[in-house]
């Protein structure tokens, strides 16, 4: 197969996974918390199962207006919303769906190019916050920078502890090396990394930057339309980058019960997918964490956890 259709097709494999996980996401983020909080409304639109609800909210959001505020820096305030997307599709791009170089790109410092990309998207929040001219929306951004670039230590803490006891930074060859046991003995990282991840998402229960209650929605209170749907679909595909990176990093990616190579890519989309309903799980069960206890947490459960986790590692590597 020449390189250029090998590319086309690797690439145009990662967009077809970038445009359509995060809708089946969504559209199970709405009818498990229709079933979980007993909400009639989802389960009407379409008729079957209420299977047209995300059309119908796509459908409003293209209607609505797209309003830009008068004392906004204009380009910045446009340019927010996709600063806030690209970084998950490059995400994507690294993440392995199955063995035999089945990703988009391969790469032996996978894992470092991931925990790099994921950072940049405190530049988005930042972005929308000072662009927008209101200080809910300013007041919202600062929140949301102080709270990604406090969790952004243990989510690295954490990746780095699993990568050492891999001994490489490649995402593959961690999937390679991972063993059942290590459920055990890198558990405590997979917690940490996974509650990290989840705030570095903004997620409930550690969405205090866009508090509607007090914040009006934080840094995304004067966007409208698409721009906003944009910030939404980010939210969504944030949810499979964490549950794909948990799924390959912590929980064998596509290592099933079977030797069958062949379903590996079946294995790491159940994986993501049960992931994935533990974080819309967490949204319908927990009540928001105040911005003392969301740095609290981070500073003084997640940080020491990580580090101690990271010694642990360390000790049995020398020991094997």
């Amino acid at each position: 197969m020449p390189l250029w259709v090998e590319l086309v097709l690797r690439i145009g494999g990662v967009v077809v996974a970038f445009l359509t996980l995060p809708l089946l996401v969504g559209q199970a983020e709405h009818k498990v918390m229709a079933h979980m909080q007993g909400r009639l409304g989802p389960m009407y639109a379409g008729g079957f199962h209420g299977w047209a609800q995300l059309v119908a909210d796509g459908v409003k959001f293209v209607q609505k207006e797209d309003i830009t505020p008068r004392e906004a820096d204009r380009a910045v305030f446009r340019l927010a919303p996709a600063v806030a997307l690209v970084p998950y599709l490059l995400v994507l791009l690294v993440i392995p769906l199955g063995p035999n170089d089945l990703v988009g790109q391969p790469l032996d410092i996978g894992l470092f190019f991931v925990l790099a990309v994921v950072g940049v998207g405190v530049v988005a929040v930042l972005m929308s916050a000072w662009a927008s001219a209101n200080k809910y929306s300013l007041l919202g951004g600062l929140r949301g920078a102080a709270q990604l670039l406090g969790y952004e230590l243990p989510l690295v803490l954490a990746a780095a502890s699993v990568a050492m006891a891999a001994g490489t930074l490649s995402l593959s060859g961690i999937v390679e090396a991972w063993q059942p046991w290590w459920l055990l003995w890198q558990a405590p990282a997979m917690i940490v990394f996974f509650v990290a991840g989840l705030a570095e998402i903004r997620r409930p229960p550690f969405d205090m930057p866009v508090a509607d209650s007090e914040l009006v929605f934080g840094y995304m209170t004067e966007y409208t339309g698409l721009r906003f749907a944009f910030f939404l679909l980010a939210e969504y595909v944030g949810i499979v980058v964490i549950a794909a990176l948990t799924t390959v990093l912590f929980l064998g990616g596509w290592q099933g019960p079977f030797a069958d190579d062949q379903l590996g890519w079946l294995w790491t989309l159940l994986k993501i997918f049960a992931v994935s309903f533990v974080i819309i799980w967490l949204r319908v069960s927990y009540p928001r964490l105040r911005e003392d206890q969301l740095q609290r947490l981070c500073w003084l459960v997640l940080v020491p956890a990580s580090l101690a986790q990271l010694v642990l590692t360390a000790a049995v590597r020398l020991a094997l």
